[in-house]
């Protein structure tokens, strides 16, 4: 849990980028007391850890406080991979069967089921813009970047961009290696 959680704050010593730099403690209270989000973290990882050890009630209590609180909802003790960095947790929905590391959310995502029981998977260090849907038991691979507001119902190849109602690629993960200049 404390890993986990140290991969988050590391996101937020240069808001959504990842640094390498050493943490120290001061520096770790002084990014909770600043980013409302970066408590919902701690709370979030708090709840998994419980939830793992099979303690009962508390996994439930955090997760309708992260949700009062923070207006976040995001199910506790989910496979959620280190260095989560959610810009605005205000109306933004996290439920996937697993999300990888240093994943970006910006504000009034949704992740979770469409039609029927199945939740996406998502890889390591997914951007995912503001307003987007991630529906259904697809997979976003490594690297995608999903646009704002995009409703993604199909899978995302790695390194791709998708964009629209319903989602489409408008930048694949070859073009991105191949050029030499990014837009």
């Amino acid at each position: 849990m404390i890993d986990l959680f140290l991969q988050d704050v590391r996101r937020w010593v240069i808001p959504g980028q990842i640094s390498t730099e050493p943490l120290r403690l001061r520096q770790i209270l002084r990014l909770l007391l600043t980013h409302l989000p970066l408590r919902a973290m701690l709370w979030f990882r708090f709840g998994s850890w419980c939830k793992q050890r099979g303690i009962p009630f508390i996994p439930g209590y955090v997760q309708r406080r992260i949700y009062r609180r923070y207006g976040l909802e995001i199910v506790v003790g989910a496979d959620i991979g280190g260095g989560l960095y959610i810009a605005h947790p205000v109306g933004t929905v996290i439920a996937p069967q697993r999300m990888g590391r240093n994943c970006s959310v910006i504000a009034a995502v949704t992740i979770g089921m469409r039609n029927e029981w199945k939740f996406p998977v998502i890889g390591d260090d997914v951007f995912i813009g503001a307003g987007a849907r991630v529906l259904g038991g697809i997979t976003v691979g490594d690297r995608a970047q999903i646009g704002a507001n995009a409703v993604v119902i199909r899978d995302v190849p790695a390194g791709a961009t998708v964009v629209g109602i319903p989602a489409r690629v408008v930048k694949s993960g070859a073009e991105l290696a191949n050029s030499t200049v990014f837009d």
